[in-house]
């Protein structure tokens, strides 16, 4: 009997590695597509609540000093791009500013840093697993997971949303680049206009 457990157990772990690990190779597909910076953060969304099974996703993005609701599973038409922190402001806030990550099992509202918003029943969900979207080593968002019942997460599970957040970091990059990214010459020659200048006889 312990060594079915113990097979189930592992039965478990290796299924939840596997749709962790789908959901890093479709936001890796992401990269090669042509998207909508709506649309990117959208599909985002979807993959990590299938993934974590949560009630509720919301990515946060800077704007100036201010962090901006973009994303959400639920529908938040009204809120998107209107509902604004101030960096530190929150649990939110206080993960974008110093660019660590929080997990809540249980009773997330009574945490010090929490942010109370009225038209956000997020609010009143129990446990809050939030983490920094990370592009080019500067903090450019933050994804935010909650479920509605208090919920133990795992160490798998955080390590996945760390991860996520690294890969949305650089989707945003991207997508932000949009015509620009279309090469106007080849790669060679962009390798050399991006190169450090060479030393002069005189520089040696």
């Amino acid at each position: 009997m312990p060594n079915a457990k113990k097979l189930q157990d592992l039965e478990q772990r290796l299924e939840r590695t596997e749709q962790q690990l789908q959901v890093l190779q479709h936001i890796s597909r992401l990269m090669v597509r042509k998207m909508s910076l709506p649309e990117v953060l959208q599909a985002v969304v979807d993959l990590v609540v299938e993934a974590t099974t949560c009630d509720a996703c919301l990515i946060y993005l800077i704007d100036g000093s201010e962090l901006v609701l973009c994303a959400s599973n639920t529908p938040h038409p009204s809120e998107i791009g209107k509902i604004r922190l101030k960096m530190g402001e929150g649990i939110t806030g206080w993960v974008a500013k110093e660019r660590r990550m929080v997990a809540i099992a249980r009773e997330a509202s009574r945490d010090h840093r929490f942010r109370f918003f009225h038209d956000l029943p997020e609010d009143t969900f129990e446990a809050f697993l939030s983490v920094p979207v990370i592009s080019r080593d500067q903090v450019v968002g933050v994804i935010n997971v909650q479920h509605l019942r208090p919920h133990p997460h795992t160490g798998a599970e955080m390590e996945m949303l760390r991860t996520v957040g690294e890969q949305i970091g650089c989707v945003i990059v991207l997508t932000r680049l949009g015509a620009d990214a279309e090469y106007k010459s080849s790669h060679v020659e962009f390798l050399r206009s991006s190169a450090p200048p060479l030393l002069t006889k005189k520089d040696s």
